[in-house]
Formats: structure tokens, C-alpha cells, sequence
């Protein structure tokens, strides 16, 4: 698979210096596209082609992810997001407030792009998704002014942050529930985390982007991700058709389920959870 790799426009700010440098390093050494963020706002059709043809990597250099909206906005297909942000706190060395990068600044570049080359490289784990579920067909249904939320009363437990978690045979397959899917309207992207990887219950999960907001994904439990629903990743409109069935987000090996139940919530709790948020919207 080829790449082609988007850049915040931010060079007002030392993090957009950072940000442009990585896309040229990057470039240069993946032999991968640059695509120029103005010229894909204003004519995206010039890149219709490459992207069609490409998984995109996109470099962000603050947490207001220009150029991942931007990317969600033409539908891209993003198979790596870098925050410029997130690697300056990890390094412990923030930049000089500059424009022109200063050698650490430089070092930092090739520090990202380095990792960036490591993980494009090394082989992705196999996703091999459980078995499907048989789908809910008993809801417990919280209503508010004209809004309609289903609860799925059998097997589902949640979290204070609209999550879901259904176990079998310590496998467990996560998603979003209906009141969050309503809330985010339009889901245009799902950033998904790293196969492989593993997450403490209340971490991170990736993120959902709709025009209305971004929404972190908090993880009901702990475990390892084995797999990500390649459904979701193709067509994150479909987590809104179907939040509690085909619309599910990722998959885990549980690793701390009997102390992740004590603070889940069954159904009815978060019914009543869904009616006080509904409440103070």
C-alpha cells in the first residue's frame, strides 16, 4: 500500500514548523505524496486519485487537529495520525517559541519520523474478529422530548461515558451506545488504536469525529486489542445505524474482568444515566 502524507498548515506556531518538517522527512523517506491542505480544502478533487490510491498518514501539530478534520471532511482513508503536541510532552523538552527550528526542534522531527518509519515497516498483527453475536432484540427505551434511546437489556453492561462491553469466554467486543451515537449526529471518522496494544479499563480507545465533536473512547475494561472492526474503519456512518451490533468498535482480551465489573453499570443504571444527561443538555 502506498502512502501519501497531509501536514497542518500551523506555521504560526513552533509545533506547525515541527509538523511541516516531519511531512518533508517522511516524504523523502517512505517516498510517500505530500498533500498540500489548502489546495485539498479548496480543490479535492486535484487529489482524488492519490487518495483513492493511498492510506493516509496525517501530522498534526497542536490538539486542535486541523488537518485530521480536514482529512475526515473529504473522507480520506487515514491509516496513521501523528500529534506533534503529544511527542513534545512524551520528550520532556518543550520547543523553543520560535518559527525557525531550533536543533532540538529538528531532533524532534526525526525523532517522529523515525517511529513513524519503525511502525509502517514492522507487520501488522492479525485481526480476527470473534464470532458474531447474535444481535439485541430487547431494549430498555429512555425518552426524551422528541429523542428516543435504546438499551440493550440482556448481556450489555456500560460506563459512565457511554461505552458498552459484552464478554464471552473472556473476549469482549466494545462500542458506543445509542445516546452517544444520537448525540455525535454524522460519525465521518473512526480513529482506531493499535492492534495489539493494551489499554487499562478508563483508558483510551482511539476517538470518533462527527462535524459536531470528537469523542475519546474510554475503555470499559482492560485488555489486549485483538481486533478492530474493519466495518466501522470503511464506513463510520454505519457505528450510527447500528451502535449495538454491526456498528461495534473493538474487540479485547480481557485481562481484569472480575474487578472491571465493579464499576460497570447494568442496563437500568445506565437508563437512568442516560436520562440525566439527556436532562442537563
Amino acid at each position: 500500500m502506498k502512502h501519501a502524507i497531509l501536514s497542518c498548515n500551523g506555521l504560526d506556531k513552533p509545533e506547525g514548523s515541527v509538523a511541516r518538517e516531519v511531512a518533508i522527512r517522511a516524504s523523502g523517506a517512505a517516498g510517500s505524496e505530500i498533500i498540500c491542505p489548502v489546495l485539498l480544502n479548496r480543490a479535492p478533487a486535484r487529489y482524488k486519485k492519490v487518495l483513492g490510491e493511498s492510506s493516509l498518514i496525517v501530522v498534526d501539530g497542536c490538539s486542535t487537529r486541523c488537518a485530521t478534520r480536514l482529512a475526515a471532511s473529504v473522507g480520506a482513508r487515514v491509516e496513521r495520525k501523528l500529534l506533534v503536541s503529544d511527542a513534545i510532552k512524551a520528550s520532556g523538552h518543550p520547543l523553543e517559541s520560535t518559527l525557525t527550528l531550533s536543533a532540538d526542534g529538528i531532533a524532534l522531527a526525526q525523532t517522529i519520523v523515525d517511529g513513524l518509519l519503525r511502525d509502517l515497516n514492522a507487520p501488522a498483527p492479525a485481526a480476527q474478529p470473534m464470532d458474531t453475536f447474535e444481535a439485541p432484540t430487547e431494549y430498555l427505551v429512555v425518552i426524551h422530548d422528541k429523542f428516543e434511546f435504546r438499551i440493550p437489556v440482556v448481556d450489555y453492561l456500560f460506563n459512565e461515558n457511554d461505552v458498552w462491553v459484552r464478554a464471552s469466554d473472556g473476549v469482549a467486543r466494545v462500542g458506543i451506545s445509542d445516546y452517544m451515537q444520537q448525540k455525535l449526529t454524522d460519525i465521518s471518522f473512526f480513529d482506531q488504536p493499535k492492534i495489539g496494544g493494551t489499554v487499562e479499563q478508563f483508558g483510551e480507545l482511539g476517538s470518533l469525529e462527527s462535524t459536531k465533536a470528537v469523542f475519546e473512547i474510554i475503555s470499559p475494561v482492560s485488555g489486549t486489542i485483538t481486533a478492530v472492526n474493519p466495518a466501522a474503519i470503511a464506513n463510520p456512518g454505519f457505528i450510527n445505524e447500528d451502535p449495538y451490533g454491526g456498528g461495534w468498535l473493538v474487540e479485547m482480551r480481557l485481562t481484569n474482568w472480575q474487578e472491571d465489573l465493579e464499576l460497570l453499570i447494568d442496563p437500568a443504571a445506565y437508563a437512568e444515566t442516560v436520562k440525566r444527561k439527556a436532562a442537563e443538555e
